[in-house]
């Protein structure tokens, strides 16, 4: 059986692609959960329509997440922890931590959104990634000063 995509699937296609499966994966799976139509010609106009608002709607999230990036860019922020010799923190700074000084600056940003490698443990200048699209990622400056 033919269908069209309407998402991507795993394994199986990207949306707006047509193709062959088994009929029992698409009476049972893809067409209920609305993840693919039968492969019509009336279909086939309506996944040329979705893809086509698809495209408009992705541009617009990236154009909106390339704004928060250069706004993201221009922040700073310093965090304040107790720290022993050699510069080194008793606790870590994490993403959370990150998430919440940028939240109380008014840039609310989830904190699964903030690529930190390893928590921050050391008191200086640190650079934090932060992506906000697939394709837009911002780096925020943080500043960790001993108390």
């Amino acid at each position: 059986m033919e269908v069209i995509l309407r998402e991507d699937v795993k394994s199986l296609g990207k949306a707006g692609e047509m193709v062959k499966v088994k009929p029992g994966y698409a009476r049972n799976f893809l067409l209920p959960k609305g993840l693919a139509y039968e492969a019509t010609e009336g279909n086939r106009k309506r996944i040329l329509a979705e893809s086509k608002a698809r495209v408009a709607r992705l541009a617009e999230e990236k154009q909106a997440a390339e704004g928060f990036a250069r706004a993201l860019g221009a922040v700073s922020i310093t965090l304040t922890r107790k720290a022993g010799e050699g510069e080194r923190l008793f606790g870590s700074i994490t993403s959370q931590d990150i998430a919440d000084a940028l939240a109380a600056q008014g840039h609310a940003v989830d904190k699964r959104k903030i690529e930190l490698e390893h928590p921050i443990k050391m008191t200086g200048h640190h650079t934090v990634p932060v992506r906000l699209h697939h394709e837009v990622t911002a780096e925020v400056k943080v500043n960790v000063v001993a108390e």
